[in-house]
C-alpha cells in the first residue's frame, strides 16, 4: 500500500489506517481473536497506521493492539489518545483533563498497556476549555523532548486552537469527523491544516457505518450499540438519511463498487493531506474498505456527488452533545 506524509514534520503512513475503537467498545459484541486477526491482514496488506485511544474499552482496545502487534512493532505506526476521561470501573464519562501532569501520566500509562517504548503519534482526543491550550501541548512537546511520543496531533480542535497549539511545536496531525455527510471541516479547518502542514485524518469515513448501505433500520444494531443513541439514527432522522444513502447507492452501483467505497473514494478525491481511517473489527469490510484504493472518481462522478451530499445534508446532530468538538 502506497506510503504518504502526514504532516511535514516526517511521519510517513499508509494511505488508509485502521481505526481499532470499534474492536473493544460502543458498536456491540467484539472478538479479540477476531480483532488481532483482522489487524495481522492489515498489516500483511501494507496496512500500517492503527488508531486506538486510551478510552476505547476503558484501555482494553490499547491492550488488544500490544497482542496484535507484538513482534511486530516495526511494521507499525501507533496512533493513541489521551484526554477524554473515564472511571476505570464503570466506564462512565467523567470529563477532559488537559492538564500537563495529566498529559505524561496518561502517556505512561497507555505506553505500558500497548507495550512500547514510544508512541509514534499522539493525540489530544478533545480539547479541554479549562486549560490554555498552549500548557497542554508544552506538555505534549515534552513528551517529545523525553523520547516517549515521536509526533503530535489533535482531534477536534477549532482553528484558533490550532493556530495556538503550532505555535507551540509543531501538530502533525488533526483528527476530525469528516464524510460525505459531515462536511463542516471544508469550511475552516481542512484550510488551516494545509496552510500549515498539518496532515487530515478524518474519523467515521464511512459515517459510522451509515454510508456503508447495510444500515436499514435502529433494530440493525445491538441495544449496547452508541448509534441507539446518536441524533443521526433517530426516528425521522433516520428516515431522511436513509435518502441519501439511497441515492450514493445507486451512483455506487454504476460505479461497480459499494456505497462504502464510494464514499471513501470521494474523501481521498479532497487533498492529498486526507488519511482516513475507517474502523472494522471484520475482515470482509477491511478488504472493501482497502479496495476503495482502487475506485477512480472522474470530475462528472464528483458533480454529482456534490448534488446528493452537499454540505449540512445529513440531518440531526454528530453527537447528543456538541459542546465537545471543535473548541
Amino acid at each position: 500500500m502506497k506510503q504518504v506524509s502526514l504532516g511535514n514534520q516526517g511521519l510517513n503512513v499508509s494511505k488508509m489506517g485502521l481505526g481499532c475503537m470499534g474492536m473493544s467498545d460502543f458498536y456491540g459484541a467484539f472478538d479479540d481473536n477476531e480483532s488481532i486477526g483482522v489487524i495481522h491482514f492489515a498489516l500483511e496488506q501494507g496496512l500500517n497506521f492503527l488508531d486506538t485511544a486510551d478510552m476505547y474499552g476503558v484501555g482494553r482496545n490499547e491492550e488488544l493492539i500490544a497482542k496484535a502487534i507484538k513482534g511486530k512493532r516495526d511494521q507499525v505506526v501507533i496512533a493513541t489518545k489521551f484526554g477524554n476521561v473515564r472511571d476505570p470501573q464503570t466506564g462512565a464519562f467523567l470529563g477532559v483533563n488537559g492538564k500537563p501532569e495529566y498529559v505524561r501520566a496518561a502517556c505512561e500509562a497507555s505506553l505500558k498497556r500497548l507495550e512500547v517504548g514510544h508512541i509514534d503519534l499522539y493525540y489530544q482526543h478533545r480539547v479541554d476549555p479549562s486549560v490554555p491550550i498552549e500548557e497542554t501541548v508544552g506538555a505534549m512537546a515534552q513528551l517529545v523532548k523525553d523520547g516517549l511520543v515521536k509526533y503530535l496531533g489533535l482531534s477536534e480542535a477549532a482553528p484558533a486552537t490550532i493556530r495556538r497549539a503550532q505555535a507551540v511545536h509543531p501538530i502533525s496531525a488533526l483528527q476530525t469527523e469528516y464524510s460525505l455527510w459531515s462536511r463542516e471541516p471544508e469550511d475552516e479547518i481542512l484550510p488551516v491544516c494545509r496552510e500549515l502542514g498539518i496532515g487530515f485524518v478524518p474519523y467515521s469515513p464511512l459515517g459510522r457505518g451509515f454510508l456503508t448501505g447495510q444500515i436499514k433500520s435502529v433494530e440493525d444494531f445491538a441495544q449496547d450499540d452508541y448509534r441507539r443513541h446518536s441524533p443521526r439514527f433517530q426516528g425521522e432522522s433516520f428516515n431522511k438519511n436513509l435518502e441519501l444513502v439511497s441515492k450514493v447507492q445507486a451512483l455506487a452501483e454504476q460505479k461497480r463498487c459499494t456505497p462504502g467505497q464510494l464514499a471513501l473514494a470521494w474523501l481521498y478525491s479532497q487533498g492529498d493531506n486526507i488519511v482516513p481511517i475507517p474502523g472494522t473489527k471484520r475482515l470482509a469490510y477491511l478488504e472493501e474498505n482497502i479496495a476503495a484504493l482502487n475506485v477512480q472518481l472522474d470530475a462528472n462522478d464528483l458533480a454529482e456527488l456534490e448534488q446528493i451530499a452537499p454540505k449540512g445534508v445529513a440531518v440531526g446532530d454528530r453527537y447528543p452533545n456538541m459542546e465537545g468538538v471543535n473548541r
